[in-house]
């Protein structure tokens, strides 16, 4: 479905995203609206040990710039405890991304529940110019419009997903699944297609990926997405550059498409944009 844009307005992130939570001794009161959260302080803090200082009696409130969003530091997902800086600077990216939602990946061996990682979706501020026809929608209906997460992806404005690894996995396990998820996707895939698979899986097969290890997948534009894995924070270069777009297309969908990987992840953007979208 296409948006109509009328009078563009900035898109603002609230400071903090809907899954993360903060760690704190003294008073802190979240005083919410289920869109638009406020984080008034009320004495001298620190968050993440001792990375930031607040002094007293003022409030923060989600502002009408994406450059501000950084202010918050870190948000934590909660089921892994896995925190994500609330903006980034990536190789290859224009400008800094920021943090939209996070959420979590499980898989299920034996009816047990063993979650694998965790993961923020991150945007750049332009989409902002694509999605004024769904301002004022719920966090549901927007989870449940595909056409708006197309529009993402087609819009040639930067995003990136961060994958931090909750577990020691091999790298061929990684790729299986994620190629498990893919193909699928592309029912008739061309020689470029294949091509490009075949570089996104030589960047795993033979490689241990140890708990901890960051992976990022970063759509430049819609046929064109970097790949970089850390260990220690952001990469400082890039891996390998996907050029297929029925490839990129569909790891988008992987994640943000009807039958999302992961549902916890896809939920918490929906929340953020509705936030932002308000």
């Amino acid at each position: 479905m296409a948006a109509n844009v009328v009078n563009p307005t900035p898109l603002s992130l609230p400071l903090s995203v809907p899954t993360g939570k903060l760690n704190s001794n003294p008073t802190i009161c979240l005083l919410t609206k289920p869109s638009i959260p406020t984080l008034s302080i009320h004495s001298t803090f620190s968050l993440n040990n001792n990375f930031f200082r607040f002094s007293s009696n003022f409030s923060l409130k989600p502002s009408s710039s994406l450059a501000s969003v950084g202010n918050a530091g870190f948000v934590e997902e909660p089921s892994t405890n896995v925190k994500f800086p609330t903006s980034l600077t990536l190789p290859g990216c224009s400008t800094s991304l920021s943090l939209l939602g996070t959420g979590y990946r499980e898989k299920v061996f034996a009816i047990i529940g063993v979650k694998v990682y965790a993961a923020g979706l991150y945007i750049n501020s332009s989409v902002s110019n694509e999605l004024n026809a769904w301002r004022g929608r719920s966090a549901a209906a927007i989870q449940e419009d595909s056409s708006l997460f197309d529009i993402i992806f087609q819009s040639c404005s930067e995003k990136s997903l961060q994958i931090v690894l909750v577990r020691d996995v091999d790298g061929k396990t990684f790729w299986d699944a994620l190629d498990d998820a893919i193909s699928p996707r592309i029912k008739a895939p061309t020689p470029g297609d294949e091509s490009a698979l075949s570089t996104f899986r030589s960047i795993f097969e033979g490689r241990s990926l140890k708990k901890g290890t960051f992976i990022f997948l970063t759509w430049l534009e819609p046929p064109k997405m970097l790949v970089s894995i850390s260990i220690n924070g952001p990469p400082t270069g890039i891996d390998a550059t996907i050029e297929s777009n029925n490839v990129t297309s569909a790891l988008f969908d992987v994640f943000f498409g009807d039958s999302p990987v992961s549902s916890t992840l896809k939920a918490s953007v929906a929340t953020g944009l509705a936030a932002v979208l308000k």
